[in-house]
């Protein structure tokens, strides 16, 4: 999986595709290639490595073409390689690019291959464009091809079709994978993110489950599941170039880290109205629904479901609602008991992750009351699939690891609590409290900020080691559990984080000094157990870095005390990710890793 481009234009399409790979380098990858139609052969380049490498072998080699489909590809089936790069092509005459997964591969493998076919990847992609070449080779159309192909998938998919007996049409086909249309001028693209041909187009039409689409130079027709002509909306986005460039940073992520002020204030703005939460900001009818809620189910992955787990303590201590969190990878597979009148959350930075989609629609089949996501992409699968919605409107964020994404997605789930707490009459003083409080956190958030001239003292002392421990007490376990996967994300070091109460029962064996201890200290009633948790390892010789209020005072043998801005204690937990994010990327900045593109991963996981 990864990211797929294609265009059927009156101008030569190459340089536009290789540019769109570059707008979706973000999304994390291992190879890239192209096929690009001329005439009566197609040109067919692949790359393992940077989109750079394709580039320069396009600039030796100057193929021309008005037809062609590119791709970047993570892999899924067998390694990393030129060979099992996109795109893949049967007889020389089907050339296919694909994102997502294929279940019953081997069994399609097995029967392609008594029909004479031979493979020259360990991919489960390649057996689209041999399946379509098997269908073609029997006298059917290229569409009719891709039906009887559909037919035998099992899996996710987006796929783009060239067909060298074809020089002006693609064909596309979608299920359960991202893929849209983009309306240009004399020409027609598609691709699986609007980012890749956002400098084209502002108008975009989204496949859906089941869809097949064919795109020319003319213009596109789309075909619904079944084989029927169909229409679909189409929408207006406009991405900024502003919006997908470094600027003066480094790094997408260290833009995205100073980003934080604004995108929180976009996700709160229009959302509050004097001391309180405006009605209805989750969809039409949605206050009305959050008054018969008696229990919630949130399921996210990664950074969303640290999310998950904080809001879960605004839930209980603002709305007075018992939730229960699951990984979207599991939550299938315990066969859960819906209890009545239970809102499904799911939480998503792309709206097309995988696991939770799949999680949405078994939930679908399940007695929920109603089902709700928190994403930052208003066209995905996740919003159009669920019932009730908000936007965390950050804008595009580019580096694979999430940072204004997941503090957007706090300050969206704060807005869900106090909304569910409105409509059950609960909690105004508190309410009206928070309210004032969010209002001031792009200040807060600003201030924030400054603290990197500590980091930067710090960081060299947690670069040269290979473990770090990340403590939490309560709401801020699951924040120092962010900050560990942040570490570990983009430094490569390993890291994990605890409950400061549960170091005597095991994590207490590892602490030396040579293991950095990073522990978030707030003021709260927790905190004079924290730092007794605290005195455990520095008894022991261990190293702390202690984000801390100003209020908690604490005498360190070795590491160090940061104070942190005031704050309402039920919004520190926004606050207090962000140092946790500056540390990890001024580590990884010494460590000279790859920081937006970290080896292994991708933005959007859109595999299961």
């Amino acid at each position: 999986m990864c990211g797929i481009i294609a265009a059927a234009s009156n101008r030569n399409v190459g340089k536009l595709l290789v540019q769109g790979l570059h707008k979706m380098e973000y999304r994390g990858y291992d190879s890239a290639g192209i096929a690009l139609h001329q005439n009566k052969q197609i040109a067919h380049l692949r790359t393992l490595g940077k989109v750079k490498l394709l580039e320069d072998k396009m600039i030796q080699e100057k193929p021309k073409s008005k037809l062609g489909i590119a791709h970047t590809r993570w892999a899924t089936h067998g390694e990393p390689s030129e060979e099992n790069a996109h795109p893949h092509q049967s007889k020389d005459r089907v050339y296919i690019v694909h994102n997502g997964i294929i279940e019953n591969y081997i069994e399609l493998k097995d029967y392609l291959k008594t029909e004479g076919y031979s493979f020259t990847s360990q991919t489960d992609s390649e057996l689209i464009a041999h399946m379509l070449d098997f269908f073609l080779s029997k006298g059917n159309s290229i569409i009719d091809s891709m039906y009887l192909t559909k037919e035998k998938l099992d899996g996710a998919y987006a796929i783009a079709v060239v067909d060298k007996e074809d020089n002006s049409n693609i064909v596309l086909a979608r299920n359960k994978s991202p893929l849209l249309i983009g309306i240009g001028t004399d020409e027609f693209l598609a691709a699986s993110d609007p980012l890749a041909i956002g400098q084209l187009t502002n108008e975009f039409i989204f496949l859906e489950d089941g869809d097949v689409a064919q795109i020319s130079a003319e213009g596109f027709t789309i075909y619904d599941s079944n084989k029927k002509e169909a229409s679909r909306e189409i929408t207006k986005i406009d991405i900024s170039d502003q919006a997908i460039s470094k600027g003066k940073f480094k790094h997408f992520m260290e833009k995205e880290i100073y980003e934080q002020p604004q995108a929180i204030l976009n996700t709160i703005d229009g959302r509050v109205g004097g001391d309180d939460v405006l009605d209805n900001i989750f969809g039409l009818g949605s206050s009305d629904i959050f008054k018969n809620v008696k229990r919630i189910q949130v399921v996210a992955c990664g950074t969303s479901l640290h999310a998950g787990r904080v809001a879960a303590n605004w839930f209980s201590s603002i709305s007075e609602l018992p939730t229960q969190i699951d990984y979207a990878s599991e939550y299938r597979y315990r066969n859960p008991h819906v209890d009545e009148d239970s809102l499904l959350i799911t939480i998503s930075q792309s709206g097309e992750t995988a696991d939770t989609l799949a999680a949405l629609r078994y939930a679908k089949e399940k007695n929920y009351l109603s089902t709700l996501t928190i994403c930052n992409v208003p066209t995905s699968s996740l919003a159009r699939e669920s019932d009730y919605s908000i936007f965390t409107n950050a804008g595009p964020e580019i580096g694979v690891a999430s940072t204004k994404a997941f503090t957007t997605q706090l300050a969206a789930l704060m807005l869900l609590a106090l909304s569910l707490a409105k409509s059950r009459n609960m909690n105004p003083k508190l309410r009206t409290r928070v309210i004032t409080a969010m209002r001031s956190l792009p200040d807060t958030i600003e201030e924030t900020l400054k603290i990197k001239d500590t980091i930067l003292e710090i960081a060299p002392e947690i670069a040269n080691k290979d473990n770090a421990l990340f403590l939490g007490r309560g709401i801020f376990y699951p924040i120092a559990k962010e900050g560990a996967l942040k570490l570990k994300e983009i430094s490569y070091i390993h890291a994990e984080a605890y409950p400061a109460g549960e170091l005597k029962h095991g994590p207490l064996a590892l602490i030396d000094e040579n293991m950095p201890v990073i522990a978030l200290a707030p003021e709260s009633e927790i905190a004079e157990k924290l730092v007794s948790n605290l005195e455990e390892v520095k008894a022991r010789g261990g190293t702390l870095y202690v984000f801390s209020d100003p209020s908690i005072s604490m005498d360190l043998k070795s590491g160090k005390l940061i104070n942190m801005p005031k704050c309402d204690f039920l919004l520190t937990p926004i606050i207090y990710t962000i140092p946790l994010q500056i540390l990890s990327y001024e580590v990884a900045l010494l460590r000279g890793t790859d920081i937006d593109q970290p080896r292994n991963l991708a933005k959007s996981v859109t595999v299961e």
